[in-house]
């Protein structure tokens, strides 16, 4: 009696842990795949984001990568869907690099007047001896 105590404890335990939180993240996926209409910008397993022109039958979707390049998707392959959050999100990230970038070069310019300075009153030093 106490090994089929043990037996079920050890069912609801690996039930509790592996098989439930599995079947949620399936379901979540599920309404996700479900969810995609035109318009929405998704990212596909592959590593490729483009957005959602055509839904043809049940399982494919035609996703422009670039401008006039379309290609067919099964939806299957829909990693998930970018939301426009996300994309602000990037760009003021991109916008914080570019500034970073802009600090650097005009930090390096900033550097290059001084030195050019230094070696002009090291040469006006030296002609005045």
């Amino acid at each position: 009696m106490a090994t089929l105590i043990l037996l079920a404890a050890m069912f609801v335990l690996l039930w509790a842990l592996l098989i439930r939180p599995q079947r949620r993240k399936q379901m979540e996926q599920q309404r996700l795949l479900a969810s995609i209409e035109p318009g929405d910008e998704v990212l596909t397993a592959g590593g490729m984001y483009g957005i959602v022109t055509e839904i043809d039958e049940e399982d494919d979707l035609v996703v422009e990568i670039a401008e006039g390049i379309r290609v067919r998707i099964a939806r299957r392959a829909v990693a998930g869907v970018v939301k426009p959050e996300d994309e602000a999100e990037e760009a003021d990230e991109d916008a914080d690099e570019e500034l970073a970038g802009q600090n650097r070069e005009d930090g390096v310019a900033d550097s290059e007047e001084i030195v050019k300075e230094d070696v002009a009153e090291g040469t006006e030093a030296l002609d005045r001896r």
